[in-house]
């Protein structure tokens, strides 16, 4: 699996870090996090355009491209503290879904297998089954424990008479046995879809889905702090899926399926990093970014923001940080 580049615009890797070449092995095993870009919106079910998303995510910053970014509260620089390299698209032809998406699996295993760490930029959320599922093929079937972000379940079953779509790859992956419904946390649902059959069959997987209603009255802090506890029992990792449409359209309006009364970029930003900061997280992916509908580039920014806090997360993870990113800034530092 050679590296085969951009899809769709300049070849260019997230922020400037390393390229890699996925048929590599020493090169894969060197590394902590392996970027990847599935550049898909072949499973849209409205406004399209998620395919031009990994291009914005990787290039949209007013920072130079120069493979470093300091963290100003977490005292780390992911690009420099962690080994990310960039492995440019999988190769997914449009209206193939099926091979498009199996091409991604394999990629995705090929990183998880080699001991790093896959960043998915999408690309809509039907890349979420073969993400997970590459995932669960290194770490085992049933080991993984999914924490999903997003307006929608995407638990449908099929639609326009398709089993693969971003409205079903968390249905899929559960009855793949990729993932246990019983492991499966959702955070930020609202709006109207699904309706109460697929409701029902998601309250028989066990999944605890967390309605936006029900975070506006307990808080985010302590959905999460519940949703850490079911992530880790019986689960030696943690999958993060992030729908940037989770966030209101105000902070994320570059989306197919936007849906008012989310969380608020900053929410996100802070979940996202106490995520990979506190827990076991072997695969992550941020989809649904559709830059033909973005303005100012709003919903890119964000996304890339996601994509840092991560692995700002990550890298104080691996490094033992124990400082708290929430007191003063300047205080410790200086001569």
């Amino acid at each position: 699996m050679t590296r085969y580049g951009a899809q769709f615009g300049p070849d260019i890797t997230f922020l400037g870090v390393d390229r890699v070449d996925l048929a590599d092995a020493a090169a894969l095993a060197a590394a902590d996090v392996v970027v990847v870009g599935a550049p898909f919106d072949g499973g849209t079910s409205h406004r399209p355009g998620t395919r031009f998303g990994p291009m914005a995510i990787r290039q949209t910053d007013y920072l130079p491209q120069d493979g470093s970014r300091p963290h100003l509260a977490l005292r780390v620089d992911a690009l420099q503290d962690l080994r990310v390299v960039d492995a440019g698209d999988v190769e997914m032809p449009p209206g193939e879904i099926e091979r498009a998406l199996g091409a991604l699996e394999e990629a995705v295993y090929r990183v998880a297998a080699a001991g790093a760490i896959p960043l998915v930029l999408g690309g809509d959320h039907s890349i979420a089954l073969p993400d997970a599922t590459g995932v669960a093929r290194h770490h085992g079937f049933g080991r993984v424990s999914m924490i999903h972000f997003d307006a929608h379940a995407d638990t449908g079953h099929i639609e326009f008479g398709s089993l693969y779509g971003h409205g079903q790859p968390m249905r899929r992956l559960i009855e793949s046995g990729a993932l246990r419904g019983d492991r499966f946390l959702q955070m930020g649902l609202r709006g109207y879809w699904p309706g109460p059959e697929t409701l029902d069959w998601m309250a028989d997987q066990r999944m605890r889905s967390y309605e936006m209603t029900e975070i506006g009255k307990r808080g985010l802090e302590e959905c999460l702090d519940e949703a850490f506890e079911i992530a880790l029992d019986e689960c030696d990792a943690v999958f993060l899926s992030v729908d940037i449409d989770v966030c209101d359209p105000g902070h994320a309006p570059g989306t197919g399926t936007p849906e008012p009364g989310g969380l608020s970029s900053r929410q996100l930003l802070d979940a996202v990093r106490r995520i990979c900061r506190e827990l076991p997280v072997a695969g992550i992916d941020v989809v649904e970014v559709s830059p033909p509908y973005d303005h100012a580039e709003i919903t890119a920014y964000l996304a890339n923001r996601v994509c840092l806090e991560a692995l700002s997360g990550l890298a104080a993870r691996r490094r033992g940080i124990t400082h708290d990113p929430a007191g003063p800034l300047l205080e410790g530092r200086g001569t």
